[in-house]
């Protein structure tokens, strides 16, 4: 489960043979001091276009690393990008043979370069290489290029490319896989998706059929069926097609393995070779109880340095919350803001006990709860370009309740946004200078707490109530948004309790006063201008967002905890009652908790639709040019740093450097033209 920043918003994965001696320990840890990075000349912000910024983030005192981690940390980066393609195909069909095509004509045509539609033609690229398709990664709405099919048919003759009619088509026909995930039953979950995860004439009623027949309703420990396949429909007969080694994907899942195979060679531990053992099983078999294995030992290899994410994980491009999208982030510890959250990981059990949720949907035991600020060395996949700024895996719930779970907070990444983000948004959403001033001295520190507890108490608190089947089961295409809403109930009702300033994580109250204001200013109007004006709400974070802030703001019209102001025609919202508010996060909490335990499907539409989907279109078109004039794009994408190996007598890798490209195009061409395993 992944949480995203209000900007745009774990962790070995699975065995080839786990009698294998384990290779040696990396010979030292590495310094474990302050690292700060105090480049004041870096870049951060390296283009713009369209509703879009793409940043860059620093790879901090990599340095101080031993070489043998960075090389365990450069084949990890290495592994992430050999499955990269497999992201692409995931999302649409034609992605692969569209970005072949757009990125020919990028790189061979002479022509003029400064006419209006080349301009056009350059930004629809970006927006295809920022979303790794035609989908735009927020909305799920199709890219619409500003070009017409002339210019387009000029450029490919001027290039010699070649382009199918077929191809065509789908880049200019509006009606041709308008949306990538749909989000409503009404519409046809599966028949109205234009995500690459169903075959011609599977219907939602045939998925939902050929998992049933799969699953059991006693089953204490049911595997993640789906999280690796393709349903397929031939002859009247539905079947899967494995993602593995000799199946689906294949040839990039080998290029994976074998960089899989160079880190198992110098992992930091035995639990963390039998890790990456698993995984590497897991991609030649494709065996969903190896996946399962994988995820368990993953939670037990906590104490290494050097950590990743990899494989096919999270579900929220699948319209039915089954198939996991390819990712991969690659993490180095950062120890010391690790050290300073220790004491939440060791807390977990009492913010539990003294949760508003019902008794009965309480764990009686809070198991394997691990928690790391961590710095990104390179991301691919699902998370790349655009990245969460928190993490907590395993997704299985079985599993987290037995064996525990891990928590990242994306440390450099957050830090980047912090770096390149102004002033502007807060001053023209908040409502008064003191909310202003409370925003400016606490928001980043609450924002990072927010983001703390999100992944450590909020996902791995509550439980399903014995006979419950798993969320993507019971609540189906709003599970995704339940539980991530969930999470962020969790971290709002505790960041304003006394507990946080008595263990230190806060020095006073206004820390949550600070985060209340911005979920609010953010859930009721900030993100409304990543939204074309007439749309709705889809995309599951941003509706969590609304559903949590539109019912705290209707509950609370009585007592006028939330007070809506219209001042010169502009409208913003003061928070009136800071308690009131949170005892209406905790009546919400023990309701979602309800919903999840239970599976209460209906409620969960009640929820998500009746409070998270619609828009005031008044209200919409207001903070559009609000925030037009402002200039600052509501989505933000990243590139990554550049690891080259330094080889010695007999290609030995000595070292490992650390560099940055310069432009957008730069890297998503050397991408293509380096790990594009898929294409033809």
């Amino acid at each position: 489960m992944k949480l995203f920043t209000f900007l745009i918003a774990g962790t070995c994965f699975i065995m080839a043979s786990c009698n294998q001696p384990a290779p040696p320990v990396a010979e030292q840890k590495a310094e474990t001091k302050q690292c700060v990075d105090n480049d004041s000349t870096f870049q951060w912000e390296v283009d713009r276009f369209e509703d879009t910024r793409i940043l860059r983030y620093r790879l901090p005192c990599f340095d101080r690393l031993t070489q043998k981690q960075k090389e365990l940390v450069y084949y990890l980066t290495q592994a992430g990008l050999a499955g990269r393609d497999i992201m692409w195909d995931q999302n649409y069909r034609y992605n692969l043979d569209i970005r072949s095509v757009l990125e020919k004509i990028y790189t061979t045509y002479q022509g003029d370069k400064n006419a209006a539609e080349w301009s056009n033609f350059e930004s629809y690229l970006k927006q295809v290489w920022m979303s790794n398709g035609i989908h735009h990664h927020y909305s799920n709405l199709k890219h619409q290029p500003k070009f017409s099919r002339e210019y387009f048919d000029a450029l490919c003759q001027a290039a010699s490319t070649e382009c199918s009619a077929e191809i065509r088509e789908v880049i200019f026909n509006p009606k041709i896989a308008p949306r990538k995930v749909e989000k409503d039953a009404a519409k046809g979950l599966v028949e109205n998706s234009a995500v690459n995860f169903y075959g011609e004439g599977v219907t939602t009623k045939d998925a939902e059929k050929y998992y049933a027949a799969l699953e059991k309703p006693d089953d204490r420990t049911p595997l993640s069926y789906g999280i690796n396949a393709n349903l397929v429909k031939k002859d009247g007969v539905i079947s899967e097609e494995v993602y593995r080694i000799g199946g689906k994907y294949g040839a990039a899942l080998e290029k994976v393995v074998y960089w899989l195979e160079k880190a198992e060679k110098v992992a930091e531990s035995d639990k963390q070779a039998v890790c990456f053992r698993k995984l590497i099983q897991f991609y030649q078999t494709g065996d969903l109880r190896t996946w399962d294995d994988f995820n368990i030992q993953w939670v037990k290899s906590a104490g290494d340095d050097i950590d990743f994410i990899q494989g096919f994980v999270e579900v929220y491009n699948d319209p039915l919350g089954r198939r996991g999208s390819y990712e991969s982030i690659v993490e180095i510890n950062d120890f010391e803001a690790s050290d300073r959250m220790k004491v939440m990981m060791d807390n977990a059990q009492w913010f539990e006990d003294n949760s508003p949720t019902m008794k009965e949907h309480k764990k009686a035991e809070v198991k394997g709860v691990t928690f790391k600020v961590v710095n990104v060395a390179g991301e691919a996949g699902d998370a790349s370009p655009s990245t969460p700024i928190g993490v907590n895996l395993p997704n299985a719930q079985w599993i987290r309740s037995t064996h525990g779970s891990k928590s990242v907070s994306l440390g450099n990444i957050e830090d980047a946004y912090n770096k390149a983000a102004g002033s502007g948004m807060l001053e023209e959403f908040a409502n008064d200078s003191e909310e202003i001033d409370r925003a400016k001295k606490y928001g980043e520190v609450s924002g990072k707490l927010h983001t703390a507890m999100h992944e450590v108490i909020g996902h791995a608190s509550g439980k399903i109530n014995d006979g419950v089947g798993p969320s993507s089961t019971t609540l189906k295409e709003f599970a995704s948004t339940i539980e991530e809403g969930r999470a962020d109930l969790v971290a709002l009702y505790y960041i304003l309790d006394q507990k946080l300033v008595d263990i230190g994580l806060m020095e006073s109250l206004e820390v949550g006063k600070a985060e209340y204001d911005g979920y609010i200013r953010n859930g009721l109007i900030g993100q409304l201008r990543r939204l074309k004006l007439g749309e709705e709400i889809e995309e599951a974070h941003m509706r969590n967002r609304a559903w949590i802030s539109n019912w705290i703001f209707e509950k609370g019209k009585p007592d006028s905890v939330i007070v809506k102001i219209e001042r010169d025609g502009e409208t913003f919202f003061d928070i009136r009652d800071y308690n009131k508010m949170r005892g209406l996060v905790g009546d919400l909490l023990r309701e979602v908790q309800r919903i999840t335990s239970e599976g209460d499907y209906n409620a969960a539409k009640a929820l998500a639709d009746g409070y998270g989907k619609k828009v005031d279109q008044k209200l919409h078109a207001q903070v559009l040019a609000r925030a037009e004039r402002l200039n600052v794009p509501p989505y933000a994408g990243f590139m990554n740093p550049l690891l080259e190996p330094v080889t010695g007598e007999g290609g030995i890798i000595t070292d490992v450097k650390v560099t940055y490209m310069n432009t957008f195009a730069e890297q998503m061409l050397f991408y293509s033209k380096n790990f594009g395993f898929l294409t033809k």
